[in-house]
């Protein structure tokens, strides 16, 4: 036997550690930074819903002179904002380190954003009706394009940019950042919900829910869905964000908190006061999203889609013949 063939056989016997045998690793850090962003966006939320509620159970306690609107979480609300702020930081710094959101989807996040700012500073200077925005036809968008995650952020930094250029900071605005946060976490649940409706008719979604493609039936039920989406979205915005002020609000007792109420007295005060405050506001926000999502939904969803086509997208890794084949 020779030389060669001696060294042949050692080495035959050797392990060939190769791009598949490092696959376990990177699929764990991939898992681990899923897991980790997940984590961030369920904290935030969980912290919102904790500022929007903790009033009702707080006021119970308070003595003194009676609460009041200008009281409302005049405390707490710049904690609320740095923590968000915090979390929004952190997401980023997660989402660069995966595969859901590349340096160029980021750098795009802060292009929508700076637009969307730049929308809501015309809106402050020429003032639509009621509650008439244009903000929110971008944070729906991108949360359908490119999913709730993007969504979320897409409605936090959004409102937290324009209101440093509008000057509309007050104790209002974490919980105006939360809420716009969650419209654009849920827009990407309408594509988890058109590739189960796909799926059920027995055609495979063209992509994954996080980052959802033109359905086969075209643009034209898309809009449909997203003006239907935005339309309930204009009443649920004001619903919510007049939950930050409410448990404060002194008036009619019929249409205010009382610490000692049940949910469904509570609930029945709430709907007389949204009827009587807020209803009509909320019908402009409504039909201001359906004719934005009409006029321009279109456009813009097929803008974002291209981008989204050509810069999100995973490289699949095989055993490399090199690696595995020579070994054997």
């Amino acid at each position: 036997m020779s030389v060669n063939d001696i060294v042949h056989n050692r080495l035959g016997t050797l392990p060939v550690i190769g791009a598949a045998d490092r696959l376990p690793s990177v699929n764990q850090r991939r898992v681990l930074n899923k897991l980790l962003s997940i984590s961030i966006y369920a904290l935030a939320s969980l912290i919102g819903l904790s500022a929007f509620l903790y009033p009702f159970f707080t006021l119970s306690i308070q003595t003194g002179a009676a609460a009041t609107q200008q009281m409302a979480h005049g405390t707490d609300s710049p904690l609320m904002l740095a923590l968000l702020i915090g979390l929004c930081l952190a997401a980023l710094a997660v989402e660069a380190q995966g595969q859901a959101m590349s340096a160029k989807v980021i750098a795009l996040l802060g292009i929508l954003v700076a637009i969307n700012s730049a929308l809501r500073f015309a809106e402050a200077v020429v003032r639509g009706p009621g509650g008439f925005s244009p903000v929110f036809m971008l944070i729906i968008v991108c949360g359908y394009v490119f999913g709730s995650r993007f969504g979320f952020l897409m409605g936090i930094l959004s409102l937290l940019v324009s209101a440093i250029i509008t000057g509309g900071i007050g104790p209002w605005l974490p919980y105006q950042m939360f809420t716009a946060g969650w419209m654009g976490m849920s827009a990407g649940w309408i594509a988890y919900l058109r590739d189960a409706l796909i799926a059920l008719k027995g055609n495979k979604p063209k992509s994954t829910p996080s980052a959802p493609a033109t359905a086969r039936r075209g643009p034209s039920l898309e809009i449909i869905a997203l003006c239907a989406f935005g339309a309930l979205w204009g009443f649920i915005y004001g619903a919510v964000m007049n939950l930050w002020f409410w448990p404060f609000q002194a008036g009619d007792p019929g249409q205010s908190w009382q610490a000692g109420l049940g949910v469904a007295q509570g609930l029945q005060r709430y709907l007389a006061f949204y009827l009587a405050t807020s209803f009509i506001w909320d019908v402009f926000a409504a039909i201001g999203n359906v004719l934005l999502l009409g006029l321009f939904g279109k456009p813009t969803l097929r803008a974002l889609q291209r981008f989204r086509n050509r810069f999100m997208f995973t490289l699949e890794t095989s055993p490399s013949p090199l690696t595995h084949g020579q070994a054997q």
